[in-house]
């Protein structure tokens, strides 16, 4: 079985050559090396959780603390 990324998911465009970059730029998760293969994922797309500064719901996550009530609630969750 193939896992998917968030990005490849919710169609958030905001992976390198997305559609929403320049409206909101590129998200950590996306870019983010240091998370590169956490859950068989491709840098943190599968440990966007834990990734401060995602989009969630159209509104910037600026925080774990902030975000963690959001994430239960994502489809990629």
């Amino acid at each position: 079985m193939i896992k998917l990324n968030c990005w490849e998911i919710t169609h958030c465009g905001r992976q390198p050559g997305g559609d929403k970059i320049d409206e909101f730029g590129i998200c950590p998760t996306a870019i983010d090396k240091s998370s590169n293969g956490i859950n068989n994922g491709k840098n943190a797309g599968r440990y966007c959780w834990r990734i401060a500064n995602t989009l969630c719901e159209g509104k910037r996550q600026r925080n774990y603390a902030t975000k963690a009530l959001n994430c239960v609630k994502c489809e990629f969750f």
